[in-house]
């Protein structure tokens, strides 16, 4: 192996891998900046450059729009709850029903895995499950945004195979020292799985902050808007015509549209990008070891 990286072929493979990740890095990191840098823009520059990285005056006015009512601070707190409160009812609905198909001896197994799967390829669409929500009473509750994705079929299929790809000798063992089957699973296995809850724990934290299509559908109170929401309708204002707006308030002045789309994105994305880089080298084993084994 040592000789094939000093050989002149492996130098060569290392330098293109090296020029090909790093080509993509960049283009992957410049449509990034260009937001960053345009929500800093003004309206003018924005129109007469195409694009730039560094913005040639610095204006806070999209940001000043978007921050100057109280009900965006509202917002999210609200996206922050429901992120926070989702993930855990998710990681707990997750972890406890894979557990449990995890072991073997448990009857009806195949049956219940059977009717995961299913509901992976077949769902009721969204009136069914609007009118199940309706009937359960969950209308104009944070509830709505929580318990109809409770548990996503794949991660619970990728965290069961991860249980049951530990050594059956560690629960052996557990049993012996006089462990259920919860401390088992709350003092071997979870402390074995925090790869696995890291990575499938930041992907519901992901689903639920950029989640704004149940809120559109489930809440009608808008004080009880997530930030994705709000910042819809705050775009959706900026866009709005002179005329439709002064008739509302007189002292209207026209925001500047494109650089609040821009903040709108930086205001939405960086709060959860900020969470990556604590749990990203959880990411590959994470997901990986759950994969392992069927």
């Amino acid at each position: 192996m040592s000789k094939h990286y000093n050989s002149t072929s492996g130098r060569v493979f290392d330098v293109f891998n090296y020029i090909f990740l790093g080509l993509f890095s960049i283009v992957t990191i410049l449509p990034f900046v260009y937001i960053f840098g345009g929500s800093f823009a003004t309206e003018a520059e924005l129109t007469a450059r195409p694009f730039f990285l560094i913005p040639r005056e610095f204006s806070l006015s999209a940001y000043q729009y978007i921050f100057s009512s109280d009900t965006i601070f509202r917002s999210i707190g609200v996206s922050m709850f429901v992120t926070v409160a989702g993930t855990i009812v998710n990681l707990l609905f997750t972890v406890t029903m894979a557990y449990a198909l995890s072991r073997r001896n448990l009857m009806g197994r195949n049956l219940i895995m059977n009717l995961v799967i299913f509901s992976m390829l077949f769902g009721g669409g969204m009136i069914p499950t609007f009118l199940v929500v309706k009937d359960l009473g969950m209308l104009d509750t944070y509830w709505a945004l929580i318990l109809p994705g409770a548990i996503s079929a794949f991660n619970l299929i990728i965290v069961k195979n991860f249980f049951q790809s530990l050594p059956p000798g560690l629960e052996e063992a557990a049993r012996i020292d006089g462990c259920n089957d919860m401390g088992v699973l709350w003092r071997i296995v979870l402390p074995l799985s925090k790869p696995v809850l890291a990575t499938f724990g930041l992907f519901y934290a992901v689903g639920h902050w950029n989640n704004f299509f149940s809120a559109l559908l489930y809440i009608n109170d808008s004080t009880m808007w997530p930030l994705q929401v709000m910042l819809r309708e705050i775009v959706m204002l900026s866009q709005a015509t002179v005329g439709d707006m002064s008739a509302l308030n007189d002292q209207f002045i026209k925001p500047p549209e494109q650089a609040v789309k821009m903040a709108v994105i930086v205001v939405g994305t960086v709060p959860i990008l900020l969470v990556y880089p604590f749990l990203q080298k959880h990411f590959a084993k994470g997901v990986l070891l759950g994969s392992v084994k069927g």
